[in-house]
């Protein structure tokens, strides 16, 4: 969802505001993440509760879990609006929000800021519909608020000439659309889950399950937007305002070419927990090797079409030739392991589903805070902005390896069950 916002803004603000609008959005897009990943990790972590409830037809621990699930995200999303609006400058400038990026980055942020909870809301549902069994509605939550992005951005930015102000007043009604459309589907009662008052009083055991499975989740975008800080401000150091203008660009492809690997990803999670819950084995180990066939074919492709078609896709977001010429050869830099990147998000993936939240944690965390945190600090002291971008493929290669080790032991594990289980 972020990803087809942030490509969306950053087309339009580069191309009618200029390279430091698009530094502006680098800055404030990690923050959103941070903010975003707590609908998404109780989206995570409470689904894997609720399918595996389903599929053993427990219905009224499926209904505490979900009303679990509203609870924590609404509450927890408003306490941290509330909190950015008295704390706003000092965030934006953590984040990397000086010289001539802080103030177009402040008014982008302080208009988006409202839309914290709206945002949360739709990550949490998001998931808990996949797990109810209506993909194509939740993939229409996806649509709609990105097709209200397209359709405000040039009439805000452009044609009433609002510039960020307008960038972040498209984005939030964005939040919006997709929440209202969510709460509808909830409303009208598809979920065929019935909540009834003591749902939303927060459960101890429930609380504890969905926060232990879904701080993989909360660890992977928490560790993104630590990242950020570190890269930001790394970037400003080496390259200025500029240096954050190119990883601008370069950031709107890495959450494009994330994003359909992602959704192969979140769709996998609710079918392989219903299949490990009902201890269908054969079907738990055919849905991770497809899942990975299928993730590693979408970025394989992905791959081919950046590399083959870089300029043309870098002249998409600005018309500043310094810019383009820095940004191009930094893409094909970042995105030389693309091909390899499914691996680690589907193996972090089934052991959250399976409802083995250290495993992925761990893998999880291996990426940014084991392989990439480390090169950014470390390379640029030699290689300048060279450096961060070669750490890059380093941290995808590592992070993909030491996922297939763990992958290679569950399948295994796997296997033996379903001799057993067939044996018996």
């Amino acid at each position: 969802m972020l990803s087809i916002y942030g490509i969306v803004d950053t087309v339009f603000v580069g191309r009618w505001v200029g390279p430091d609008g698009i530094g502006a959005i680098t800055v404030v897009l990690p923050i959103m993440y941070l903010f975003a990943s707590i609908g998404l990790a109780v989206g995570v972590g409470g689904s894997s509760i609720l399918s595996r409830a389903l599929g053993a037809n427990d219905m009224k621990r499926a209904a505490l879990s979900f009303g679990n699930m509203i609870s924590i995200t609404l509450g927890l999303s408003i306490t941290l609006a509330v909190l950015s609006f008295f704390f706003m400058e000092e965030i934006v400038t953590a984040f990397g929000g000086k010289g001539s990026v802080k103030s177009p980055a402040l008014e982008y942020f302080r208009i988006i800021v409202p839309g914290i909870p709206f945002l949360a809301w739709a990550m949490m549902a998001n998931n808990v519909i996949r797990a109810v069994g209506h993909p194509k509605v939740a993939m229409v939550t996806l649509i709609i608020p990105a097709v209200t992005n397209v359709v405000l951005d040039p009439i805000l930015i452009v044609w009433l000439d609002l510039g960020m102000s307008g960038a972040a007043i498209a984005t939030t009604s964005a939040y919006i659309a997709s929440a209202v459309f969510t709460a509808i589907f909830f409303l009208r009662g598809r979920s065929g889950i019935t909540l009834t008052s003591s749902d939303f009083i927060p459960d101890g055991a429930i609380v504890a399950e969905a926060s232990s499975l879904g701080s993989a989740t909360l660890a992977r975008q928490g560790s993104v937007s630590i990242f950020y800080l570190i890269l930001n401000n790394a970037l400003y150091a080496q390259g200025g305002e500029l240096g954050l203008s190119v990883f601008g660009i370069v950031n709107r492809f890495l959450l494009f070419a994330i994003f359909p690997i992602l959704g192969v990803t979140q769709g996998c999670v609710p079918i392989i927990g219903y299949n490990y819950g009902a201890e269908l084995w054969t079907r738990v180990k055919k849905i991770v090797g497809l899942s990975i066939r299928s993730s590693t074919l979408l970025a394989f492709i992905i791959f081919g079409v950046i590399m083959l078609y870089t300029p043309q896709l870098v002249r998409l977001f600005t018309t500043d030739e310094r810019l383009i010429e820095l940004t191009i050869p930094a893409m094909r830099i970042v995105f030389a392991m693309t091909p390899v990147i499914a691996i680690n998000l589907i193996g972090s993936a089934y052991y959250q589903s399976i409802g083995k939240a250290w495993p992925a944690l761990i893998l999880t965390l291996t990426r940014q805070i084991l392989f990439l945190i480390p090169l950014v600090l470390i390379l640029p002291s030699f290689y300048g902005l060279n450096g961060i971008w070669v750490s890059f493929p380093i941290a995808d290669m590592g992070a993909s390896a030491v996922t297939f080790i763990f992958l290679a032991s569950q399948l295994k594990q796997l296997r033996a069950k379903e001799a057993q289980a067939l044996g018996s």
